[in-house]
């Protein structure tokens, strides 16, 4: 893997970044003979990966571990793989596929020229047909604005870089989201002895097995199969609206050999749950006055959704599964929270905020004009409006899946022919 040197270079096709997406689309280009380069802006292979913190576990079961060339043979597919693992695991598929990655090279700006692209990098510039953008869906953490209005007594980190509770100064925590960061981060800090604060968003609860399998299988089965069933929920066409393409994931967690995680659990072993963040208001945080309803609709929206289109799948494909397990209702509530928390009465000195990603393609020249309103590239199957340049790995490209290990290969292998077939 080289270094570029300082003057301009060619190539017929230029990725952006080296993480599964780039590196599946690095594949499917190799099979096609195109020659390409990776530009990725970290130093050392691994992708979004290296910014998951020290007791991370991958989400999904090693099964999942499957990109083009490469899919998991080891004896523990329902297992779960640690962070250093997976990253590893990542580097030696770009070993195995020779996959030809600039490293620590960050890419500025793209800007079309000459019925191709120039492509700038702060270490010099390439010249290429195509570009594939495959930054991935972890691009620019996003912190509200209210959070300006935090004393600078209290620390503040996002996700992206909390590591571990040393980081943290002595006191409780206030964590603002509950996504799969947000959950296992609270888990994370109160295995540390932590009293942490929690403020519930509407990301649902999920079972981590569901009738007999990872509840993971049924969610690929019906994203990849379903279709052939007539269930389309899950394909981007069926979307109600574009911003159902950033919907968060079901609160789960690779930790522990897999596990769900439940909010009214994590308020049984002591976390002072509260509603959704809303803002600031005289130097403290202020949420919505609902944590019943939110505790209601966060419980039951796997099986308003994901459960019932598993259901569907499996009744529709003849699979005899066991059937679905009704947890017995959990009648424990949290004591009363407020709207408002006093930060120095409560004791809290840090805030972590998990509030998931926005994409950035700020790289992109405006004369493009490739962007909705939304921030994400128009695009179909990848293949976005201006000539050469395409887009894998993004949430919902095609699918629910698209921006997960196995989803991502499919999108990359129909984007490689495209740009294939254009450069023949």
């Amino acid at each position: 893997m080289s270094s570029p040197a300082a003057s301009r270079q060619e190539t017929n096709t230029v990725i952006v970044g080296a993480g599964q997406a780039g590196l599946a689309t690095s594949y499917w280009l190799s099979q096609h003979g195109v020659e390409h380069r990776l530009l990725e802006r970290r130093p050392a292979l691994g992708g979004a990966w290296q910014d998951r913190w020290d007791s991370f576990f991958l989400n999904t079961p090693n099964f999942s571990l499957d990109l083009p060339g490469k899919a998991y043979s080891g004896s523990e597919p329902d297992g779960f793989q640690p962070r250093d693992a997976t990253i590893g695991w990542f580097r030696g598929y770009a070993e195995h596929i020779a996959a030809p990655v600039e490293l620590d090279t960050a890419v500025t700006r793209i800007s079309p020229a000459d019925g191709g692209f120039t492509v700038e990098t702060d270490r010099g510039a390439w010249a290429a047909r195509n570009v594939v953008l495959a930054s991935g869906a972890f691009q620019r953490p996003r912190i509200p604005p209210a959070a300006v209005g935090i004393s600078a007594d209290v620390l503040q980190l996002h996700s992206h870089d909390y590591r571990n509770s040393a980081q943290l100064p002595d006191g409780a925590v206030l964590v603002v989201g509950t996504g799969q960061s947000g959950g296992q981060i609270t888990e994370d800090l109160l295995d540390a002895g932590r009293t942490v604060h929690l403020s519930v968003s509407s990301c649902p609860e999920a079972p981590r097995r569901y009738r007999g399998k990872d509840v993971f299988h049924w969610i690929m089965q019906v994203n990849v199969h379903g279709p052939e069933y007539g269930i389309n929920a899950l394909q981007v066409d069926q979307l109600p609206s574009p911003a159902g393409r950033f919907m968060c994931n079901p609160l789960l967690s690779g930790n522990g050999g897999g596990r769900s995680i439940r909010l009214r659990s994590l308020g049984r072993r002591g976390v002072r749950l509260h509603g959704r963040f809303e803002g600031m208001h005289d130097g403290g945080p202020v949420f919505t006055d609902d944590l019943a309803e939110r505790l209601t609709l966060v419980e039951a929206g796997f099986g308003q959704r994901l459960g019932r289109l598993s259901d569907a799948y499996i009744q529709a494909a003849g699979i005899d599964a066991p059937p679905a397990e009704i947890p017995e209702p959990d009648g424990w509530f949290p004591p009363e929270s407020g709207a408002r928390l006093d930060l120095a009465a409560e004791g809290i000195t840090s805030v972590v905020w998990c509030t998931g990603y926005g994409l950035d393609f700020s790289m992109l020249d405006p004369s493009l004009a490739l962007l909705d309103e939304w921030n994400y590239p128009r695009h179909v199957r990848g293949v976005t409006e201006h000539p050469g340049l395409y887009a894998v790995g993004l949430p919902w490209l095609t699918k629910h899946i698209s921006a997960t290990l196995p989803g991502v290969g499919p999108d990359a292998e129909y984007v490689a022919e495209h740009l294939a077939s254009r450069s023949n």
